[in-house]
């Protein structure tokens, strides 16, 4: 439940179309439920705007459908991430509206139309390699509805192909540089815009990248203003953040 259907709800508790009563039982469900195993934040899309997203790694199969089943109760939108095809086999059954999408490893199960929020928001990536890390926050961006452009492969190395697209980044509200390797690509995209730019690191890359270290520390100590960094591989908390800073600059 989100804010503005917390308003209808209490309204219609208003005109007494739901009574006192059930009005109670139902905001008493709205703190969390407790499945033992797991405690679903029911109440997190009224504070923060989104409900709860599962993440699903190294939670067992069981765990994952017992809360999926929990949560589609409510009827909002279900974001899964770093879900296996294992996992998505073993839940695919529980809705007939639910999506696996291979390469960020997402599932998602649409619920609740998508109102589009805000401007747009640009993913650009260094290589090909990262575009497993882009899509995730792409996929998270669009459920939480967000226009999104992808711009990919569009590292340093061929350096031309970002600069004959400075027009998209002028267009967007907010941009993602997802890069591996060194990690430059935030500082240039950072550079050229006067845009909040969120850099994700990844782990692709040679030995000395660290698994994605190396581009962590260079994007955490870029020289141009106004970037922001996530974790490693973190396409979803880029997504997030993106989402967030998009809605609050067309509030």
């Amino acid at each position: 439940m989100n804010k503005d259907e917390l308003k209808i709800f209490l309204e219609r508790i208003k005109n007494e179309e739901i009574s006192i009563d059930d009005g109670v039982e139902k905001i008493k469900k709205l703190e969390y439920d407790d499945l033992g195993y797991a405690k679903i934040d029911n109440h997190r899309e009224i504070r923060n705007g989104y409900p709860e997203v599962i993440y699903c790694e190294n939670k067992s199969n069981e765990h994952i459908k017992g809360i999926m089943e929990n949560m589609l109760k409510t009827g909002n939108n279900i974001l899964a991430t770093r879900a296996t095809r294992e996992n998505y086999e073993y839940v695919k059954d529980i809705d007939s509206d639910i999506e696996y999408y291979e390469i960020p490893r997402l599932i998602v199960i649409k619920k609740k139309k998508i109102n589009i929020i805000g401007g747009t928001v640009l993913i650009a990536t260094g290589g090909t390699s990262d575009i497993k890390v882009a899509e995730e926050a792409a996929i998270t961006l669009e459920i939480f509805g967000n226009k999104v452009e992808r711009l990919y492969d569009v590292g340093v190395a061929g350096i031309h192909r970002l600069l004959s697209n400075k027009d998209k980044l002028n267009e967007a509200n907010v941009i993602i540089t997802v890069a591996g390797m060194e990690g430059a690509l935030a500082s240039v995209v950072g550079g050229l815009t006067d845009k909040p730019v969120i850099a994700v690191p990844t782990s692709v890359g040679y030995g000395a990248s660290f698994n994605g270290l190396a581009a962590l520390l260079a994007m955490l100590n870029s020289c141009a203003s106004g970037v922001g960094v996530v974790n490693i591989d973190n396409g979803f908390g880029a997504g997030y953040l993106a989402s967030t800073i998009n809605r609050q600059i067309e509030s």
